[in-house]
């Protein structure tokens, strides 16, 4: 995990420079201190996928070129064998395989999204991004705040919901969580 984050961080990094954008500016549009940007950049902190995703619509790049280094080829399908999308482990936590990494101009992105269990004291990390999120759980039970709703969902349970509201989420009980996450 630590590798994939150090290798983000440098494209990252090398997106800032080519486009000679400061990292000051890369942080305001993420909604982050500089201190926090410079440190997703250098690998020493955990990445938000809504904030790469904000970093690739702003300067009309692929999300995939920033998590996998990879800029999609397919414009008719791309198909995803069942565990052969593309893997980011962006936290501890949190790993993310992509559905549609190869398919080149996507009007979503989908993940599976597996989320180990952690201590119920553990805070949750609360985010937002432009446009829309559907999420459908495949196993396990989850915590999901959206601004101030709190609501359980179940293995089968999915909801659709305005990404721009502050949300969250967290396993309940000791199992993992899987979940459908398809970003608009």
């Amino acid at each position: 995990m630590e590798e994939q984050l150090k290798q983000i961080g440098e494209r990252l990094r090398g997106l800032r420079d080519v486009l000679d954008v400061s990292a000051e500016e890369m942080a305001a549009l993420c909604g982050i201190t500089e201190e926090h940007y410079l440190q997703m950049e250098s690998g020493e902190s955990e990445l938000s996928v809504a904030n790469l995703q904000k970093i690739a619509k702003q300067y009309g790049i692929s999300l995939d070129v920033l998590m996998f280094g990879e800029e999609p080829k397919m414009s008719t399908y791309f198909l995803t064998r069942k565990g052969h999308g593309m893997k980011v482990e962006r936290r501890s936590a949190y790993k993310y395989e992509s559905l549609a990494s190869g398919f080149r101009g996507r009007k979503a992105d989908p993940f599976i999204v597996t989320v180990e269990p952690k201590p119920a004291d553990t805070p949750k990390e609360m985010n937002s991004h432009s446009g829309q999120e559907f999420n459908m759980v495949l196993e396990g039970t989850m915590e999901l705040t959206i601004g101030n709703k709190v609501l359980i969902l179940n293995e089968g349970d999915s909801i659709y919901f305005d990404a721009t509201q502050p949300h969250g989420m967290r396993t309940i009980g000791d199992q993992r969580v899987r979940f459908l996450a398809i970003i608009f």
